[in-house]
């Protein structure tokens, strides 16, 4: 492997232990509740004992001890990055910082030390490096921070190894992640490159969840080749057009998905026959039909074209959530008296006792103008990037509207990352066809004074979705009436897409 320079053993002021004895003392005296203290403390041993001149009998003995107390400790730490809110909070990044940078110095530490063992041993040691290395992808997958190239370079660096040494698909068990049973280095390698393969960044939290979920139940059912399978019942892709780069000498260029295919379709058509999700092992956090969804979606990435991104460049400005959306369509406010701070309605006052009038809007010689809040964005070749500093945390996917040429456009901003500056980037993309800005009609007399809910018409190839506010009083079946565009009574029937902070739903006409 002379293409891949391991990092050098990072310092550390002092080693704590010396052998497995004094390092289980260590670890047993160490304040094993507090998991930030418990992460700062790791880090510092496993440099020391990374860096050790010691046996490499030694050396794995203390790396296990490490890894099992690093295992709990980083589990306890990950829900305050998991798809935060971006730019994160600075105590948050700092969390994600340490995290991925533990699992990935674990599993440096594993594969500096797996070439001085026989292949048997070799090949624990690399499982569990090739584990730590999926799992520092995995952080940057919750947290929504662009994978390094060193990762990858990592991961191709355990495959050619296991490869050489004939252990690829030699069974391992690891006690410290008893859930993933008996497996094997290239079930971990095939689940690291998938998960990339599908995009994880445009997934909301629920739907990384599940797709992470499946899989790792079905990692084992690919497989790795040197040279491409010719059959017509083929599916296989190209770890070089996966990662945009020249493959080292002697590691595998193709991963064959075919029976994971199979898998994907089994259990679509399984859901759209009225099994649970649960009953399928996908767990509890999507219903049957977004299941549906998440995995007609992952099978499209799997068909190894990337989506195409769009080829607009310039400065957008973008208006957030329904009710800006809606402001930015009808050049109107959806609910003008929540608008009011109490600062506002104060001067108000204070305008009517002077001037007889409430607002200077409404003064005849006021010029009507409608603010309506926006962010600036620059789109280079699709891609829209924030700069630092430049409006609140956002959360994707999430409802975006904006002007293009006088005319108002409706969209959703996706796959949202962020950097260690506080930059932001993400896709925007459109919805396509006529775009209706309306409102929920209000059920009756008593609810006049309640907040308008806003709507939107989306006409698309002679179809018609509803798109509303997550939290809008909405219930598949039951048909509502809307006031402000050219339908007014619809039923919703199926939820097609869901964001942050919307739902859209296929509709029939009432």
């Amino acid at each position: 492997m002379h293409w891949l320079n391991l990092p050098a053993p990072e310092p550390t002021r002092h080693a704590a232990f010396a052998d497995l004895a004094s390092a289980k003392a260590w670890l047993a005296a160490q304040p094993q509740t507090q998991p930030l203290l418990m992460l700062e403390l790791l880090t510092g041993q496993l440099n020391a004992v990374d860096g050790a001149r010691l046996p490499s009998g030694q050396i794995a003995e203390q790396l296990d001890l490490l890894h099992g107390a690093s295992v709990a400790t980083l589990a306890a730490l990950e829900s305050r990055y998991t798809r935060k809110p971006l730019p994160m909070p600075v105590e948050d990044e700092g969390i994600f910082l340490a995290s991925q940078h533990l699992w990935a110095r674990l599993g440096i530490a594993y594969l500096r030390l797996a070439p001085h063992f026989a292949p048997k041993e070799k090949c624990r040691l690399l499982f569990r490096a090739t584990n730590a290395f999926r799992t520092a992808e995995f952080c940057h997958f919750l947290a929504s921070r662009e994978c390094p190239a060193q990762l990858d370079q990592l991961l191709f660096g355990v495959l050619i190894q296991a490869e050489s040494s004939g252990i690829l698909r030699q069974p391992v068990t690891d006690k410290h992640f008893p859930h993933l049973g008996e497996g094997n280095i290239a079930g971990l390698l095939a689940w690291a490159f998938l998960l990339r393969l599908i995009d994880p960044y445009r997934l909301t939290a629920p739907q990384l969840a599940v797709a992470n979920r499946a899989i790792s139940r079905w990692r084992e059912l690919c497989s790795f080749h040197m040279e491409a399978d010719q059959s017509s019942h083929a599916r296989e892709i190209s770890l070089a057009s996966l990662f945009g780069t020249t493959l080292p000498e002697g590691m595998p260029r193709w991963l064959g998905i075919r029976s994971i295919a199979r898998k994907i379709s089994a259990r679509i058509e399984a859901l759209q026959n009225g099994e649970t999700p649960e009953s399928l092992k996908l767990g509890r956090e999507l219903s049957g039909s977004a299941c549906i969804r998440l995995l007609t979606d992952i099978d499209r990435y799997l068909l190894a074209s990337p989506p195409v991104t769009g080829s607009e460049s310039g400065d957008v400005q973008l208006a957030f959530g329904p009710a800006d959306a809606y402001a930015l369509f009808t050049e109107e406010l959806l609910n003008p008296e929540a608008s009011m701070d109490i600062r506002s309605e104060a001067l108000a006052n204070e305008r009517m006792a002077i001037f007889g009038f409430d607002q200077v809007s409404r003064m005849p010689t006021a010029v009507q103008r409608l603010h309506i809040p926006g962010e600036m964005w620059k789109v280079f070749d699709g891609i829209a990037i924030r700069p630092p500093e430049t409006g609140e945390r956002r959360l994707a996917p999430c409802l975006i509207a904006t002007l293009r040429d006088g005319q108002a456009r409706l969209g959703v901003l996706r796959a949202l990352l962020g950097d260690a500056g506080g930059s932001l980037s993400a896709t925007l993309d459109w919805y396509a066809g006529k775009v209706e800005a309306c409102r929920l009609k209000p059920l009756g007399p008593r609810e006049q004074k309640m907040p308008r809910v806003a709507a939107f018409l989306l006409h698309d190839a002679g179809q018609v979705s509803l798109l509303i506010p997550s939290a809008a009083p909405i219930r598949p079946g039951i048909g509502l009436a809307l006031e402000g565009g050219t339908l007014e009574h619809l039923v919703p029937i199926e939820v097609i897409e869901r964001g942050i902070d919307f739902v859209r739903y296929s509709c029939r006409l009432a």
